[in-house]
């Protein structure tokens, strides 16, 4: 195959749907590629499936796949997805579920396994990038799961599957995928696999190339965000790319879209690790091939570490929270009055908090006192956050912020509080050949 069509239908879980539709209707696609996992999603994920062993992949998964089955079916378009989160067999079958009530007979789904680690994880005790060893996180841990490569997904395609659905693979390795597939690449190609890893790193967030992340009023204009394109990735045998998006759509594709992106969470552009090939950007060359036209070369790779990235999901603590607003006239000083009052609260009710924030949203949030300009803005909103060990702690400090409505100063408003256990992530290394990833085939 000389060169294949993808599109990007989501850059996070909670993404827009109509752009995957438009995509899937009229992009002249050979795949659709959905990216739905951030660091912690799948540690939240697996939260769920704890106590639902039916649940724990992605909340929107029925949603999607009952918006562009359909389409696809009808323009050989084939799926490629990482919905399946913490479970990635359960999505399968949920997606089986949404093409018999389609009547999208015969459709094969696979469900690609095997990034699940935990128990590789705690075996090894692997050191965590942060410090210490899994073993110190005792029994807070919650997963494991090892970013697995496109080998897998190449091989679920190559036994005929329509859609893909995978846990936490690379994102890039969700685009390289269909490339291995379409293109017979062999798995010590770098450079083929650099080239290719650059075209997913470029699509994989997919409204960021188009113009969304990049838009900056008055700086960077972008037409029509409100209606923006998702990207399309033309890529060659050689891995060459062409990024575009589909006419009458909004955003933009240019050579300014495509260069940042490039270097989205990048640290070293020659190096950039990943479960098939250290990919190296920096010799990559962006050039404008018409209106929302980029074409892109010049990546290359080396030989893969053998050791994979793995995030360790743990429960770190518990925040709680409370905000109200103050308007008008003297707004500042009684906001900065409220918070003196709950900070006295707190210290006299002997919270227990290891961390606390104290912000008048508006004024000095996000970058503190030394940067706040002096201005006194019509309207703020307090914020006051902590750390704490338990739920019941964290309630505390919510309620304190609420018993401003009646406890002074005058005029606060909108008061809204939450305690929430927090779920962090930690990094770690496991040998690649500790995780045996394979992939089950279901057929609608």
């Amino acid at each position: 195959m000389h060169s294949i069509r993808i599109g990007s239908g989501a850059g996070y879980s909670g993404d827009r749907i109509e752009p995957a539709i438009e995509l899937a209707e009229r992009g002249g696609l050979d795949y659709l590629v959905f990216e739905c996992l951030a660091e912690r999603t799948i540690a939240l994920a697996q939260q769920v499936r704890r106590r639902d062993p039916d649940g724990g992949y992605d909340p929107l998964l029925a949603t999607r796949m009952g918006a562009v089955l359909g389409p696809c079916r009808r323009n050989g378009v084939r799926i490629v997805t990482n919905m399946g989160a913490a479970n990635p067999l359960a999505a399968a079958a949920a997606t089986r579920a949404v093409a018999r009530s389609l009547g999208l007979d015969g459709l094969r789904i696979a469900a690609v396994t095997g990034d699940d680690v935990l128990e590789a994880a705690r075996a090894a005790d692997v050191a965590l990038e942060e410090g210490g060893t899994l073993r110190s996180l005792g029994d807070r841990v919650l997963s494991a799961n090892a970013y697995i490569g496109a080998f897998p997904i190449a091989e679920a395609l190559a036994a005929g599957a329509d859609v893909v659905i995978t846990g936490r693979a690379a994102d890039p390795a969700l685009f390289l995928g269909p490339m291995v597939h379409a293109f017979g690449w062999a798995a010590d190609d770098w450079d083929a696999l650099g080239r290719g890893t650059m075209a997913g790193h470029l699509l994989e967030c997919a409204g960021q190339v188009t113009g969304g992340y990049f838009a900056d009023p008055g700086v960077k204009d972008v037409p029509d965000l409100a209606r923006l394109g998702f990207p399309i990735g033309e890529i060659r045998a050689d891995g060459e790319l062409l990024v575009t998006k589909l006419p009458g759509t909004g955003g933009r594709v240019s050579a300014a879209t495509v260069k940042e992106q490039l270097l989205y969470e990048i640290h070293d552009p020659a190096r950039y690790y990943q479960p098939d090939v250290v990919a190296d950007f920096s010799g990559a060359h962006v050039a404008q091939d018409g209106p929302d036209r980029v074409r892109v070369g010049g990546g290359r790779g080396s030989a893969k570490t053998g050791l994979l990235k793995t995030s360790i999901g743990y429960v770190d603590s518990c925040i709680g929270e409370g905000q109200i607003s103050y308007a008008g006239p003297g707004a500042v000083e009684r906001g900065r009055l409220a918070l003196d009052i709950v900070r006295d609260r707190l210290a006299l009710t002997g919270v227990r908090a290891s961390e606390m924030q104290f912000d008048l949203i508006g004024l000095d949030a996000l970058h503190g006192d030394r940067l706040s300009r002096g201005h006194a803005p019509y309207e703020v909103r307090l914020r006051v956050a902590g750390r704490t060990a338990t739920l019941e702690e964290a309630a505390r400090i919510g309620n304190e912020v609420e018993t401003l409505y009646t406890n002074g100063p005058a005029g606060g408003g909108g008061a809204w509080k939450s305690a929430r256990e927090i779920v962090a992530v930690a990094s770690a290394l496991l040998p690649e050949s500790a995780v045996r990833p394979t992939f089950t085939l279901l057929e609608a």
